[in-house]
């Protein structure tokens, strides 16, 4: 036994070496954000430059950043750690094939060696269906095991980890399945209590090598209710039998093991779609093209790109949203297996704008409106479609800068370009009400606005009343320039909109200091 141990590091070393020397690289300048230092960083050929800057973040310190080598540094402790506690498992070959395969990625506290309040563990299910296979159940199941025992033995005295699902619509897209389909909320219920199953088994087994005996709260009456069925045979009966053998087991090491979280950089670096159980909200990709998932959907359709162009040509709706009702059920099938969901937020599915331009009327219908807020006139023009609806603004200010006019006109072209192209105004005004910044304060010369938090918000206010009825606007609260708490910290710029009493009682604060020391 003892020789045995003696000669697994080098063992375990040249299967690394051979693991990652079979792999095709590519080097590439990438930061975690667009304000980040380029750092040099080698990833898969085969992996874009989104997962690039990804790893760049995971890894978190400065200098160059080679997949292998960061992979390496919490894989080999992780393994050895298992062979110290007599977990008989490959550990290191499952994390390796999960990172490569980019089915599954830890977050960046195991990459970078930190404590997290509660680590994290993510799945990526597109990644586990194959064309000719179907969807992995063995390979998911025993990837879900693989994600606790790493978070387990990376972070032992943790009672809470999080080991979470993403991309649901891409495997259901690959499957050809309607998001709004009850066979795709029995997929998504079956694939959580598989996740649950296999985690909490996980967990048991930690918990039988520390001599653990505490049992995770809620843990049987979580599990009493396996799915009866899903559209991926074999599937529903892996999930019963995963649920009812982990309910045997004396003790978990841990109260909670899965759960719905915000997607992060270990979703993009396994080229996650969409987070958790969320819809597909557009076909198209940011920078053009279909995305991933609309292909795979097409493809099991057998509808070609041609056909598909030809439809969408003819009139056909070939991906139709999905409806609010239909993101909360898919959450409560899910939610019903899992540990940790978060209170779902106010879906608000995203606006289609048309690809073509709606052009205004040579002579168009409006009104201006004459208006002052603080003491700060401004104009509001607006244009109108033959039928009412708004299609154009304009803004005129009295009294401010050249820097502050020409701003708000490329504010207002910006706001009517969208317009044009089919975003609804309603969005316009739920982004913009309540803006705040001076000048802000009561307004004159429009009864409908009797105060506003600031020249935008005025606007919106204006427009949300004119094309929308709008009488449920929540009131408007500038705050007082006049009050020491609302001005700027010393030293911190001032807007050029901000009150002359702002500036005021600011100079009033900088005289009041004396110098003390130089």
């Amino acid at each position: 036994m003892l020789a045995s141990r003696n000669r697994s590091p080098s063992m375990a070393t040249m299967k690394k070496a051979s693991f990652w020397q079979g792999v095709r690289m590519r080097r590439t300048l990438a930061g975690a954000d667009q304000d980040a230092l380029l750092r040099l960083v080698t990833v898969p050929a085969s992996w874009d430059d989104a997962a690039a800057s990804a790893l760049a973040g995971l890894t978190g310190a400065a200098g160059p950043v080679r997949l292998a080598v960061a992979a390496e540094a919490f894989i080999r402790p992780l393994a050895e750690r298992a062979a110290s506690v007599g977990l008989s498992v490959p550990l290191a070959e499952h994390l390796r094939e999960l990172l490569l395969s980019r089915r599954g990625a830890p977050d960046a506290g195991l990459w970078q060696g930190k404590p997290e309040p509660v680590p994290g563990f993510v799945l990526n299910l597109a990644a586990f269906y194959d064309p000719g296979l179907g969807f992995a159940i063995a390979d998911f199941a025993e990837a879900a095991e693989t994600a606790v025992l790493a978070l387990g033995l990376a972070r032992p005295d943790t009672p809470r980890i999080a080991v979470r699902i993403a991309d649901l619509a891409g495997l259901l897209g690959a499957l050809g399945l309607d998001y709004e389909s009850g066979a795709a909320r029995n997929l998504g219920a079956a694939i959580a209590a598989l996740l649950r199953g296999k985690a909490d088994a996980a967990s048991a087994r930690l918990a039988s090598h520390r001599g653990r005996t505490e049992l995770g709260p809620g843990f049987q009456a979580r599990i009493l209710a396996p799915p009866q069925r899903a559209p991926v045979p074999g599937l529903a009966e892996a999930a019963a039998e995963a649920l009812s053998a982990v309910a045997a087991a004396p003790a978990l090491a841990h109260a909670a093991t899965t759960a719905l979280t915000p997607a992060g950089l270990a979703e993009a670096l396994l080229g996650v779609e969409t987070a958790g159980v969320a819809p597909a909200f557009g076909p198209v990709r940011p920078e053009g093209g279909l995305t991933r998932t609309a292909r795979a959907w097409l493809a099991a359709r057998g509808i070609s790109s041609e056909a598909a162009l030809a439809r969408r040509l003819g009139g056909e709706v070939l991906f139709p949203p999905v409806s609010p009702d239909a993101f909360g059920a898919m959450r409560e099938e899910v939610a019903a297996y899992l540990h940790e969901v978060p209170p779902l937020a106010v879906f608000r599915p995203p606006a289609r704008p048309s690809s073509a331009r709606e052009n205004l009327p040579a002579r168009a219908r409006g009104y201006t409106q004459k208006a002052s807020v603080a003491g700060h006139r401004l104009y509001l023009r607006t244009g109108e479609y033959a039928d009412g609806r708004l299609g154009e603004i304009a803004i005129a200010l009295h009294k401010e800068g050249p820097a502050v006019r020409g701003l708000m006109d490329a504010f207002a072209a910006a706001v009517s370009l969208g317009l044009q192209h089919g975003v609804p105004l309603e969005e316009f005004v739920e982004t913009f009400l309540g803006t705040r910044f001076g000048p802000a304060g009561p307004v004159e010369g429009d009864p409908a606005v009797p105060s506003a938090m600031s020249l935008l918000d005025y606007v919106f206010r204006n427009l949300a009343t004119s094309y929308l009825g709008r009488r449920d606007l929540p009131p408007a609260e500038p705050e007082d320039p006049t009050d020491a708490s609302a001005v700027p910290p010393l030293g911190a710029p001032l807007l050029p909109l901000y009150l002359p009493a702002v500036a005021a009682s600011a100079g009033a604060r900088r005289r009041a200091l004396r110098l003390v020391a130089k």
